[in-house]
């Protein structure tokens, strides 16, 4: 039943995505920051953690997942260090998923030369 909900989850949230970029003007670039902010957004008003249980990883692998895991990593940091967790809480939460991204753009640029097509 896990992996039921997890590919329910995640392709809700991807043919949100699809249906947003075929019937209006929004940029891809929009809609995938929409997400993140709006992870935030459900995550702050404790509306997302209930989608975290049922669906797992079909919605925390998605951008409103990070989304979650910069604003739990910014409640966590306040709690503990105040007022100063909010510019440090996001990027310690995520810290392990953004350094695996720029390695892995590293990676595949040094493996593969993109170029004009001409």
């Amino acid at each position: 039943m896990e992996y039921l909900n997890a590919f329910l989850c995640g392709g809700i949230l991807c043919a949100i995505g699809q249906i947003l970029i075929d019937r209006t003007c929004l940029t891809p670039a929009r809609i995938l920051t929409g997400y993140v902010v709006s992870g935030v957004l459900l995550s702050a008003l404790g509306l997302y953690e209930p989608l975290v249980q049922w669906g797992g990883a079909g919605a925390t692998v998605p951008l409103t997942g990070f989304g979650h895991l910069l604003a739990g990593g910014v409640k966590k940091a306040v709690a503990s260090d105040g007022w100063l967790g909010v510019l440090t809480g996001g990027l310690s939460a995520a810290a392990g998923g953004i350094t695996a991204a720029v390695v892995s753009g590293v990676v595949m640029a040094l493996l593969f030369r993109p170029g004009d097509k001409r």
